[in-house]
């Protein structure tokens, strides 16, 4: 397999990504001829030439569908096979190429990218902040990714090993010094690791498990995060008081890192008490395991005799206290320090895990006492920085034992702080039956909302349980209360850290808010009356549009009950609100959706003030535009004025996690693109609007009016819509296929509204429509102008100047390129109704031309790329490669639908459904 030539980009820019994914296609053409055999590589070079072919219009698409019209499934799965790893091998080259032009830039001079914290260090300087300002505003600041996990994003660990090392080969590739004899020897081993990534199935024939999902979440901190989350702590918080020496700044890292898998249960029945222990458990051994490596490797390192040089008196102390009376390390009171450190870490890890302890590098048997939270390794890591630099070794505190210290104060003994979610509704039915049970009220869900505030704010009050040991509990209470009860343990053995937050979902009132609390006073994590013993943070979250209108309300009303004000007190006035993207953007679409959220920020900022308390956002952000997708660094900056006060949180999902993730140099760009942006949107004016501001706002709650009209006159109000999104996308295989461990809708209906939206966005996606990312919007705009050029200079110029409005058409016109109405024709082409399949796909098609040209009208740019080489490079090398994956879907749907539902065919269209989305990224 090779790639086609770009006549129009330089090739001094882009040769070596060509040369790349020539090279790599090449040794996987190679590959596939060998092991598939003739008539498959056949196929494959057939279907990639008439590909090219469609891209330059030389010849309909129906041709490249015909190619694969009644294929044997025994060769359609080869083919599926063989598009999808080179999507994935192109990842690699665009990754590496994105390096390249990197270490290209620093090199010559050029200006630190925009995104990076060099270039925000540079704005600071200019910005001359005072810094009172400077230390007030970034008190307590803290940026947390969130892993969660996603059903397209269930690459084996072998696969995921080897990409990686594909990608280190490349890098050695690259290299200029290679002479031809070692060159040919790296592309050998290219090609045993791409053979040995063919005979290696994609996917697993078993339902991925939520045992599995916790682990490849794991994996991305020995991939990346551990190299990386304490570096740049170390640095950003060198750099900030190196700028302002007197604020006192940072006094815990900024950047740390959470995760949502083992304990998102809302709508999840595989979320149980045993899953959350694993979850917080197996994150506490890979932290743990993490510190006696740095530990055992700082201890071989460190072998300064005592005859050479003079340390501390606590040090000497500190050797003592090891225990170790080897002969051979008598004159090495390093060594017998951290010999003694690794000991003491031991028996903490003991203490926690038990017999799950499988550290290599663990000291067993010293009967020394164990650390009893991460504070007493610090302590003890301060004493050997401090020894070290009384004899000169600064430069080995800095550079080594400042990454240890940080690596604990990052992640200390939980790793990554484990959100529990649940629904709202089911916090209401526990609530009822706990209160019925002790005779408190014997049915709750009757009462008006006063009545449930009053009942609930008493229970807050008194330290009383609701329950006692062997009370029996229907199923849902019963496991509500064991899963809680799971998480007390976690928080016991572990710390506060492993369970730091307990989101809502679908929170829409001070009852829902106060429901969780309870609960979590049932099971010991909140005690009235004792501000030492904090509760997880109560995280409400507002997901539909109506519920973003009146987040701010709520979050008044329950800041004005006393019990619940002195919970947020205890944490130092500390209220996180999570925002929803994903229903949101179901619920109205994508522009009434983005404003509902700016919209809602805007008031909460305001009812933050108003009540004296510090806010934190967490941004519930999917992989696609039509989840709240895009360039995080983009996103964060067209965040409202006050809402991100020095920190936020946002989730991370699927194959984005990948993207993110996988390797050094790409977490250290995307980590350091949100640090860079909340110090901008912190402590900088970004939003550019000044005195016009509130005009825009009008404008705005206009348009997004408009959007939400024309969106819900389709997804709402059109007879058979349900019914076409069904049988023209891949939703209802989506929930059959064994893809992931959380079922595709929250209840067992065929509802959009309780379709969940990861199968939403991922259906649209697969068919490349990508509805939820841009319709209603071209209507709105077109409606609002109405032929006046004034109005349409108007918005050219909110274009210009205003972030949050930029960034909404960048994030659109992403979508918009990745579409393609000739492939979802053919998707519509599978709805039976014909009649049906003109009516909604006639609608779909001309709002599609609708957008495009009014994009263009507004941002006056031809190209819906203009202004992003990485995406026109991607969409010129990777998607003629993708539209055979998309015609052999079709056509192995239309077979599974037909009654074919062998195990060949699911398998084909769950490769199709992977191969897809590792192309495009950022699919669901």
């Amino acid at each position: 397999m090779t790639t086609e030539h770009s006549p129009e980009r330089s090739r001094a820019d882009t040769e070596p990504l060509r040369e790349d994914i020539r090279l790599l296609g090449g040794i996987l053409g190679r590959v596939v001829r060998e092991q598939a055999g003739d008539r498959v590589f056949d196929l494959v070079e057939r279907a990639r030439v008439e590909a090219f072919r469609v891209r330059r219009s030389e010849v309909d698409r129906a041709e490249v569908a015909a190619l694969f019209d009644g294929v044997e499934i025994d060769v359609a799965i080869p083919v599926i096979r063989a598009f999808s790893h080179f999507a994935l091998l192109a990842n690699v080259a665009e990754d590496l190429h994105r390096e390249r032009r990197r270490r290209v830039h620093i090199r010559a001079g050029e200006p630190p990218q925009n995104s990076s914290l060099a270039a925000t260090y540079a704005k600071l300087d200019a910005a001359q902040l005072d810094p009172g300002v400077v230390a007030a505003t970034l008190d307590g600041a803290q940026v947390v990714p969130v892993i969660t996990a996603h059903p397209t994003e269930t690459r084996r660990r072998t696969v995921f090993e080897t990409q990686s090392r594909i990608t280190e080969l490349m890098r050695t590739h690259g290299r200029a010094a290679l002479d031809p004899d070692e060159a040919a020897e790296v592309e050998a081993a290219l090609y045993r690791q791409i053979l040995s990534l063919w005979q290696t199935a994609l996917i697993r024939l078993a339902r991925l498990r939520i045992q599995d999902e916790i682990e490849v979440g794991l994996r991305y901190y020995d991939a990346a995060l551990f190299d990386v989350v304490p570096a740049i702590n170390v640095s950003l918080r060198r750099e900030l008081r190196r700028r302002w020496p007197d604020a006192d700044l940072l006094a815990e890292p900024m950047l740390r890192t959470g995760s949502w898998i083992g304990g998102d249960r809302d709508g999840n029945p595989y979320v149980t008490a045993e899953v959350v222990h694993r979850a917080a458990h197996r994150a506490a051994a890979t932290a743990l395991d993490k510190h006696l490596q740095d530990l055992a490797v700082l201890e071989r390192e460190l072998a300064m005799s005592s005859r050479l040089v003079s340390v501390t008196p606590e040090l000497d102390a500190l050797a003592d206290a090891s225990g170790d009376r080897s002969p051979f390390r008598g004159d090495e009171p390093y060594r017998r320090a951290l010999r003694g450190m690794r000991a003491r870490l031991t028996e903490t890890a003991l203490a926690i895990l038990g017999a799950d302890l499988t550290s290599s590098v663990a000291l067993h048997g010293t009967g020394l006492t164990p650390y009893r939270a991460p504070r007493e390794l610090l302590a003890d890591l301060a004493v050997i920085d401090a020894s070290l630099r009384s004899h000169g070794d600064d430069v080995i505190a800095d550079e080594r034992v400042a990454l240890i210290r940080e690596s604990v104060e990052s992640f200390g003994f939980h790793l990554a702080g484990l959100d529990l979610r649940q629904n709202s509704e089911v916090h209401e039915e526990v609530i009822a039956e706990l209160f019925a049970w002790a005779g408190v009220h014997p049915d709750y869900r009757s009462l008006p909302e006063p009545d449930r505030v009053a009942l609930l704010a008493a229970e807050l009050r008194t330290p009383r349980p609701l329950t006692r040991p062997g009370a029996v509990f229907g199923e849902r209470t019963a496991s509500e209360l064991a899963i809680l009860g799971a998480a007390a343990d976690a928080v016991a053995a572990i710390g506060p850290g492993a369970i730091p937050n307990y989101v809502i979902s679908m929170c829409t009132s001070v009852s829902d808010m106060l429901e969780a609390a309870v609960l979590l006073k049932e099971v010991g994590l909140l005690v009235p009356g004792d501000p030492e013993r904090l509760a997880p943070n109560v995280v409400p979250l507002f997901e539909t549009i109506e519920d973003l209108r009146g987040g701010a309300d709520t979050l008044r009303a329950v800041l004005a009950v006393p019990e619940y004000r002195t919970l947020v007190d205890a944490h130092g006035g500390l209220q996180e609100i999570m925002l929803g993207y994903s229903d949101s953007n179901k619920d109205g679409g994508y522009l009434a959706a983005n404003w509902a959220l700016y919209r809602a920020e805007l008031d909460l900022v305001d009812a933050a003030r108003d009540t004296g308390i510090r806010m934190r956002l967490f941004h519930g952000r999917g992989g696609t535009i039509g989840r709240g997708g895009g360039p995080s660094y983009e996103a964060i900056l067209a965040q409202p004025p006050g809402a991100v006060t020095g920190s936020l949180r946002l989730t991370e999902q699927g194959e984005i996690i990948a993207a993110k993730y996988a390797a050094p140099p790409l977490a250290r760009r995307n980590l350091e693109a949100l640090l860079a942006a909340t110090l901008e949107s912190t402590l900088l004016d970004v939003e550019g609007l000044g005195a016009d501001a509130d005009a825009a706002y009008v404008l705005l709650d206009d348009l997004a009016e408009r959007a939400r009209v024309a969106y819900s006159e389709l997804v709402h109000r059109t007879p058979g819509f349900v019914e076409y999104f069904t049988t023209s996308t891949p939703v209802e295989e989506i929930g059959a296929l064994n893809i992931g461990s959380r079922p595709a809708s929250r209840k067992a209906t065929r509802s959009i509204a309780d379709l969940r939206a990861i199968p939403w966005v991922l259906s649209w996606t697969q068919s490349r429509v990508m509805l939820p990312g841009w319709y209603g919007t071209g209507t709105a705009f077109e409606s609002w102008v109405a032929g006046d050029p004034d109005r349409l200079a108007r918005l050219t110029d909110l274009h210009r100047r205003w972030p949050f409005f930029r960034t909404v058409l960048s994030n659109m016109a992403m979508v918009l390129v990745k579409s393609d109405m000739g492939l979802a024709a053919r998707y519509a082409e599978l709805v039976p109704d014909v009649d049906l399949r003109k009516r909604v796909f006639g609608k779909i098609s001309a709002e599609h031309a609708r957008t495009v040209a009014m994009y263009r009208a507004i941002t006056g740019d031809e190209s819906l790329t203009s202004g992003n080489p990485a995406l026109e490079r991607s969409i010129y090398n990777r998607f003629p490669y993708l539209e055979p994956l998309n015609h052999l879907q079709v056509e192995l749907l239309r077979r599974y639908r037909a009654g074919d539902d062998s195990d060949l065919v699911r398998r084909g269209i769950h490769l199709t459904m992977n191969g897809l989305a590792t192309a495009l990224r950022n699919s669901g």
